[in-house]
């Protein structure tokens, strides 16, 4: 889920964010520092990421003379394998990325990361989007901050909703009206690449919010207890969908990438996935303008008794900011990292293609609607519920992806998929 299309546009972003600067207290006939920073984005493969990590040090440096950033750049696994080693020397970069949750928990546990909870309650208060800074937070501190951020909607095929007088559903008694309708008509309702296990977690994970509302599963994780009776409800909501024939035929042999094939190619009405896709289905030069103007989104409806809502969200923050706990400078480290958050969060949307995990004011973006729309609707977000397998420990995850992929291939029953995920949550301490 950390796959993110590039788009560069050459318009500016307009904020009403601050800017982050804090050149009172570090003035630039002060000490000379120097704060190494570790990141994974190397110019050959993620050069937009690259160069708005590049700009955003230049300014920083600008307004703080006295302050020197290096960096060192690393590709995904080979930063991840580093930062094991680093941090085992205890010799951890002043400031680095971390992944949230489950990912974090040894780092945390050894006393490696610096809480951040004095920057969400000074210049940082209330500029990120509800939910996001929670994956980062352990026994009440927090402990990185994230840079991006994704949400889960429902992209629907305009064209093919107009030929049957389909609406966009209210209700999931309204999805599965449509559902009935598309297979009355040959048209397959929902692709989904199940054998991924996650694409098939979201539809999971949005009918247990829907039916016991946004702290459902956060608490379940948590507590280590999945018996909920909302969580056996969405467990037999999903088998009934199934039984709709809801999904494209061979579904848990597909990936996702070959389920995003079927819907790009018009095969399939619906398909469920990140805003990662998002350029792809609005600003990618090489994709027909046909394919992008016909497609629309909506919000995982509403179960009628329900305790969620519609702006309750599945998603989640990508990569964090850390500084470390041993770090000689840090002070000058979270001002940078408090810089750096804002300055992404004004640069990102227009000059990477990607969603922050900040507040985006979209009044003055000249953007594609759908791409503006869904960065107002993470602004208005009730909720965003970070994806169940990133909040699991690794064992407990591992078998989330493996019971969610039986749950959709009926190869375990509701009830044997609480008991075999309640049983991993317990035992993985």
């Amino acid at each position: 889920m950390g796959l993110y299309s590039t788009l560069f546009l050459t318009l500016l972003l307009i904020t009403t964010a601050c800017n982050g600067d804090k050149g009172n207290s570090t003035k630039s006939d002060g000490e000379k520092i120097t704060l190494k920073m570790m990141h994974l984005w190397p110019d050959s493969n993620n050069s937009a990421q690259n160069k708005m990590v590049k700009e955003i040090i230049r300014e920083f440096e600008e307004d703080n003379p006295n302050i020197t950033i290096k960096t060192e750049v690393l590709e995904n696994e080979q930063y991840k394998s580093k930062l094991k080693v680093l941090a085992a020397s205890n010799d951890l970069p002043d400031i680095g990325f971390t992944w949230a949750a489950g990912f974090m928990d040894p780092y945390v546990r050894g006393n490696k990361f610096a809480a951040m909870d004095d920057l969400l309650q000074d210049e940082l208060k209330g500029k990120f989007v509800a939910g996001t800074t929670e994956g980062y937070s352990f026994d009440g501190k927090t402990y990185a901050l994230p840079v991006e951020l994704n949400i889960v909607p429902v992209y629907y095929n305009k064209v093919i909703f107009s030929e049957f007088n389909l609406q966009p559903p209210q209700t999931l008694d309204d999805l599965k009206a449509i559902i009935r309708t598309l297979n009355n008509n040959g048209i397959t309702p929902v692709t989904l690449g199940g054998k991924d296990g996650w694409p098939a977690s979201f539809w999971y994970m949005y009918l247990a919010d829907r039916i016991g509302g946004p702290d459902l599963m956060d608490k379940a994780v948590a507590d280590q207890d999945f018996t909920d009776p909302s969580l056996l409800e969405a467990a037999r909501q999903v088998q009934e969908l199934v039984n709709l024939n809801t999904f494209i035929k061979g579904y848990n042999g597909l990936s996702n990438d070959e389920a995003k094939v079927q819907f790009m190619n018009g095969k399939s009405a619906m398909f469920v996935t990140g805003t990662w896709e998002l350029p792809d289905f609005t600003t990618t030069t090489n994709i027909a303008q046909e394919f992008k103007v016909n497609i629309g989104y909506f919000k995982f409806p509403t179960v009628e008794g329900g305790k969620g809502n519609v702006d309750d969200w599945v998603g989640g923050p990508g990569t964090g900011l850390f500084v470390s706990k041993n770090s000689k400078h840090a002070l000058e480290a979270k001002e940078f990292v408090s810089f750096f958050v804002q300055k992404w969060g004004e640069h990102s949307v227009v000059n990477a293609g990607v969603i922050p995990a900040t507040k985006v004011d979209t009044a003055a973006i000249k953007l594609p609607q759908m791409f503006i729309d869904l960065l107002n609707e993470l602004n208005k977000a009730n909720k965003v519920t970070l994806y169940l397998d990133t909040q699991m420990k690794p064992v407990a995850s591992t078998i989330h992806m493996n019971q969610i992929q039986a749950l959709f291939g009926e190869a375990v029953t509701p009830e044997e998929f609480i008991k075999k995920q309640d049983d991993a949550l317990k035992a993985d301490k």
